[in-house]
């Protein structure tokens, strides 16, 4: 065992079994010496019950095997009879191929700590080691992670350190058959591995991109200055439709589609890359904006239950907002793709009834229990904080420049306010007031802990965009969202729009369709499209939907009530609309 007195051993002796075997060594147990298993991981708020995928667990000293008592859903007990090291054993199953959890198969293993590593109780201060061993049965394999290394083989293999356990578990590590490059970015080395790109995947293109997000990420923050951090590591995944990504102090877990990667032989960016690199923005602003400058309530994570915040608009929302701006200042999206993105937003938030009952702050609050558990009624009880967030910090920045001023020396000066390190919504306020030279409380009330719809196409028009009108599609005509497939299966109801004025329900199946003067002559409904063909549009109709195993017929109002079109953005003056996004305007 190494001189630290905490140390985890991490071995695979079958990956098609999704078991790691893991054991965890205390060279200085207490009497009665208590372990942990987390029961959420930062970034990711809900409560994941880690604990559900231990089993097999045994407490040894030396020889003697001793008796190991489950306390509670994720703690277990171990009466120690001697103050020599004790040795906790257990199995983790890794089915979960997801940036949050762990998973091993033979193609590859993945885990954050929070799904390997227990806590050893009164010792959570203490320094660790782990170490990973090779995998027999896949020689081939190589290990990826930002953890500190001590002693470790040319494929990454052996043994790690960490200053603590927060430490430990915010490294997360991948192994397989990966593909790897590197670059460094003011000194700074930075690596970048892919699982499961197929034979197309431009690896010297994502890494030439993700560089220049790199660059431009450091210049917003730091200038010419050098990051608060010596070394990161991009571990990205891919698979045939998954998406999502975790944010790490020197690092990032990504999952994107195989469809998203750029391919060879192409020299446009693709709708899938843009969303890739999109992706790879938002997490690396994280390593600044969410793991060093924190909510204050987060500067020490409790790991056995929810951590609450009202501060969720500003670490993601703000996060959402940088993500695809960054990537315009580094030559990476046009002005008109922007636009778009930013269009898709707003539908994102006029489409959550919820919006005019639940603030940002409280949507943030709750994330555990709304955004983080979304059922049927999610749209019509809040906002997300990621969308509405980001719109958030749209009309700051705009509001900013039409003082002379911008979000990003804002977000700065929060930075060198906080030291990089905790803050709180006073913190935010007296930045603004910083830059500004007068309060914005009452401003900030309104937007963040307010229910009226923000400014966006007011300010927008004040620097270069204009709206034209556009069709809507069926779903955002009606007010619901319907599952892909055959048939008109409803999920969701949208309160105040056409459905919901119509009677439809979450869990309808509407099959029908009929003129409310000929009820009995109904037309089957495919799909939304058909009611073009089978519906009239200004009078009443008979929707016929199974509701359960029940038949129901429902009256409903014309479609003509229903609204046909809305508005897109579009580029009305070029000149102020590329200075606000930091792109040179065309000639």
């Amino acid at each position: 065992m190494s001189a630290s007195g905490i140390h985890y051993q991490v071995r695979v002796s079958a990956p098609q079994s999704h078991i790691f075997e893991v054991s965890l060594t205390v060279k200085r147990p207490a009497a009665v010496q208590g372990f942990e298993m987390a029961v959420w991981i930062p970034g990711s708020y809900l409560v994941r019950e880690f604990a559900k995928q231990v089993h097999g667990v045994r407490a040894q000293q030396g020889e003697q095997e001793l008796p190991v008592r489950m306390t509670g859903k994720a703690t277990w007990v171990v009466d120690v009879p001697s103050p020599r090291p004790l040795t906790l054993t257990y199995r983790v199953m890794a089915h979960d191929d997801s940036v949050r959890t762990a998973w091993l198969d033979d193609q590859r293993g993945f885990f954050n700590g929070t799904s390997l590593f227990m806590q050893v109780q009164g010792q959570t201060q203490d320094p660790v080691t782990v170490a990973i061993e090779p995998v027999k049965a896949k020689p081939q394999w190589q290990l990826a992670t930002a953890m500190a290394a001590v002693k470790t083989n040319r494929q990454g293999f052996g043994t790690y350190r960490a200053d603590h356990f927060d430490e430990l578990v915010d490294h997360p590590v991948e192994m397989g058959n990966f593909w790897s490059g590197a670059f460094q970015v003011r000194g700074v080395p930075h690596r970048l591995v892919v699982a499961g790109a197929g034979p197309r995947f431009d690896g010297p293109r994502l890494l030439k991109d993700t560089q220049r997000i790199c660059e431009t990420a450091m210049q917003f923050w730091h200038g010419k200055g050098k990051p608060p951090f010596d070394r990161y590591v991009f571990l990205l995944n891919t698979t045939p439709d998954g998406y999502g990504g975790l944010e790490h102090r020197h690092s990032t877990a990504l999952l994107a589609p195989h469809s998203d990667l750029p391919r060879l032989g192409e020299s446009k960016a693709h709708e899938g890359f843009l969303n890739l690199l999109g992706l790879i923005s938002h997490e690396y602003f994280h390593t600044w904006n969410v793991k060093r400058l924190r909510p204050a309530e987060l500067a020490s994570y409790r790991y056995d239950q929810e951590n609450l915040t009202e501060l969720l608009w500003f670490f993601e929302g703000f996060t959402s907002y940088y993500d695809d701006l960054l990537l315009c200042r580094a030559g990476l999206m046009s002005a008109a793709q922007y636009l778009a993105r930013v269009q898709k937003t707003l539908l994102q938030v006029e489409q959550s009834p919820g919006r005019h009952t639940h603030s940002l702050a409280q949507a943030s609050f709750e994330a555990w229990t709304k955004f983080y558990r979304p059922d049927a009624q999610t749209p019509n009880l809040t906002v997300s904080y990621y969308a509405k967030g980001s719109l958030l910090a749209l009309c700051w920045d705009l509001q900013l420049r039409n003082e002379g001023h911008s979000l990003d020396e804002v977000m700065r000066t929060l930075w060198r306010q906080c030291q990089g390190g905790p803050m709180t919504e006073a913190d935010w306020l007296a930045a603004l007031r910083s830059v500004r030279g007068r309060s914005a409380a009452a401003q900030h009330r309104r937007w963040t802990h307010g229910t009226t719809d923000l400014p966006v196409h007011d300010l927008l028009s004040q620097h270069g965009v204009g709206v034209k009108s556009r069709d809507l599609t069926w779903p955002q005509r009606l007010g619901l969202r319907i599952k892909s497939g055959t048939g008109v299966q409803v999920t969701h109801v949208l309160q105040g729009g056409w459905a919901d004025q119509a009677g439809l329900a979450p869990g309808d199946e509407w099959v029908s369709v009929a003129d409310a003067k000929h009820p009995d002559a109904h037309w089957r409904l495919m799909e939304l499209a058909d009611l073009e063909l089978y519906a009239p549009s200004r009078e009443p109709l008979t929707a016929g939907v199974f509701r359960g195993r029940r038949a129901v017929q429902l009256q409903t109002p014309p479609l003509s009530q229903a609204p046909a079109s809305g508005q897109q953005l579009t580029v009305k003056d070029a000149r102020p609309l590329c200075a606000w996004l930091g792109i040179t305007p065309p000639l």
